[in-house]
């Protein structure tokens, strides 16, 4: 089990704690002990060591306005600081020193694609670019240095040092793994399997919110218990007469996903009659 909070401002505690009983209260069993990514910071300062990279002194101001120029890829990093001599490093260190900034690292990658292969999307290729290490920005509104990674880095390096062998998410992520398996590659760490599963949708076809109705664990015991809660998401993925997460585990067979995201529906007694 691992808790991804690399995430230093939008991480809690007291959020983690909550899921981990969610996952208790579903059946859900672990081994070992609780993994925190902000107790591996040393992890991911070795992995960086493995890897080519170069400072990059961009903001995002500029990252955008690059993106503007004719033939640029949108979203894509055009490498403006790849290939700076050093003089022009020095001068650029300067600048950030005085703003208070420190700066980002950066992959210099060898590839602009990578290709991997999808359980349920088949083979895909997706871009790589320099993509963030470590994070920069002003260093009065950060933690210490080398604190900051990036979760590309961070979920890499977690799962080839923990074996994991097969990555199940949600196939809003699957850009993500061309990134994620070229970084594997370039660690040293076998590629892991990937399974993109659609995912919930709302009935305008759009990711699913709060004001879609109750769509936590917390919120829908306020109304049942959990076997009729387990029997309801049992149903929204074609499975019926489950009572609980053993029954819904032996039924399913990912063979049978669907290839599109479902609509929610939400939780209420009147959805159970």
């Amino acid at each position: 089990m691992r808790v991804e909070d690399i995430d230093q401002q939008r991480s809690s505690m007291d959020a983690a704690q909550r899921q981990l009983e969610d996952l208790d209260h579903l059946g859900l069993e672990w081994d070992g002990e609780v993994i925190y990514q902000q107790d591996r910071y040393s992890a991911y300062e070795e992995a960086l060591a493995r890897l080519p990279h170069y400072e990059c002194y961009c903001s995002r101001k500029d990252i955008q306005e690059a993106s503007r120029a004719p033939h640029a890829i949108p979203g894509q990093y055009p490498g403006t600081c790849r290939n700076l001599s050093e003089e022009e490093r020095k001068a650029q260190r300067a600048l950030l020193v005085d703003a208070s900034r420190i700066p980002a690292l950066r992959l210099r990658s060898e590839v602009s694609s990578f290709t991997v292969h999808d359980e349920l999307a088949g083979n895909y290729t997706g871009e790589v670019d320099d993509m963030i290490l470590r994070r920069g920005g002003n260093a009065n509104q950060m933690g210490p240095l080398g604190s900051d990674w990036a979760y590309n880095l961070a979920v890499v390096v977690d799962d080839g040092e923990q074996g994991i062998d097969q990555v199940v998410r949600g196939d809003d992520l699957l850009s993500s793994a061309p990134r994620q398996a070229y970084l594997a590659q370039l660690l040293g760490y076998d590629i892991p399997q990937y399974v993109h599963v659609p995912l919930v949708l709302n009935h305008e076809g759009k990711r699913l919110a709060k004001r879609d109705g109750a769509v936590t664990l917390r919120e829908m015991l306020e109304e049942s218990d959990l076997a009729s809660i387990i029997g309801h998401l049992a149903q929204s993925l074609g499975y019926e007469g489950i009572g609980n997460a053993d029954e819904l585990l032996e039924a399913f067979d990912p063979v049978e996903f669907a290839q599109h995201g479902s609509a929610h529906k939400p939780f209420t007694w009147t959805n159970l009659l």
